[in-house]
């Protein structure tokens, strides 16, 4: 077996069930991923950092590819002033490059809020570490992986 993913490691740690999924050719977008995992695109989850205040980010788990309600997310945070964060902030506090980050196997703790949407579908996707590889899993095990995680309502209203 290649490389075991980060995210895949870390889950093992907590007796998570999952699957690690490596696509054939790479990923180029949403709707791909989605279809290589014989995914809806709502089964694809993303891990998003933001930024809270200086030295302090925060991951929300989202799915599909709605978008944040940015003012939603500034007042469950209550702070004025919230921005995504870099590439290179991605990479230094998660450990992992933007389009392979994972809640799982972090560089160091973040605060990790879980989108409702993620949890309406049985199965989801996520991002694993390592780039074309995804872990599949049970939304219910995500949320049993991440227990300290808000479960909250971000995306904009359709």
């Amino acid at each position: 077996m290649t490389d075991q993913p980060p995210a895949s490691i870390a889950l093992e740690k907590l007796n998570i069930p999952h699957q690690v999924f490596r696509h054939e050719t790479p990923v180029t977008s949403f709707e791909q991923a989605a279809s290589d995992r014989s995914q809806k695109p709502e089964q694809v989850v993303r891990s998003i950092l933001f930024q809270i205040r200086p030295e302090e980010f925060l991951m929300v788990l989202v799915a599909g590819p709605s978008q944040i309600d940015w003012k939603k997310l500034r007042q469950f945070m209550k702070r004025s002033r919230v921005r995504m964060a870099s590439e290179d902030e991605v990479l230094e506090v998660t450990g992992y490059r933007i389009g392979t980050v994972s809640p799982f196997g972090l560089k160091n703790q973040v605060k990790i809020l879980i989108d409702t949407s993620v949890l309406k579908e049985e199965e989801i996707s996520l991002g694993s570490g390592i780039r074309n590889t995804a872990i599949i899993m049970k939304s219910t095990d995500l949320r049993r992986a991440l227990q300290d995680s808000e479960i909250v309502s971000l995306l904009e209203s359709s």
